[in-house]
This record gives structure tokens, C-alpha cells and sequence, in this order.
């Protein structure tokens, strides 16, 4: 595997990471998580197994939603 590759693996395996953790700081299921985004379950399923990769940008909105609706639940301030 040359080193391009392994940074690859490396990026893909912290996107991972950053997928479980805003996974679980949003409570739900993987299946509940996906349909929250309007994306395929199995889409998740597979970015979360390391089959596919994962679009970055995808990610950093998901962050995104995830972080604005904690912080709006601790505000007590409902969504519209």
C-alpha cells in the first residue's frame, strides 16, 4: 500500500470515527440517524462499515445538524 493510500485509509477511518460520535450524541438508531438526514439507511450503513467512502462535506453538515440541535435542546428553544 503506498502512502497515499494509507492517508486515505487514515482520513476515511477519522471520518468513521466522527460518524459514531455525532451518531451517538444524537440518541437515535442508525436507522432513525439516516432517515434524520434523509439518507439511505443503507447509505449510512455502509460509510459507518467503511464499504464507501464518505463525502466530506456530508459529514461537516451532519456535524452541523447534530451540533445546532444539541445546542437548541439545551436552550430549550424549539425547532422550526
Amino acid at each position: 500500500m503506498n502512502r497515499y493510500a494509507v492517508r486515505a485509509k487514515m482520513h476515511n477511518m477519522d471520518k468513521k470515527k466522527e460518524l459514531e460520535r455525532i451518531k451517538e450524541e444524537s440518541g437515535l438508531s442508525w436507522r432513525k440517524f439516516a432517515e434524520s438526514f434523509g439518507i439511505p439507511y443503507r447509505t449510512v450503513q455502509d460509510w459507518h462499515l467503511g464499504n464507501r467512502p464518505m463525502p466530506e462535506y456530508i459529514l461537516r453538515l451532519m456535524v452541523y445538524k447534530v451540533e445546532t440541535e444539541k445546542l437548541l435542546r439545551e436552550y430549550k428553544i424549539e425547532k422550526r
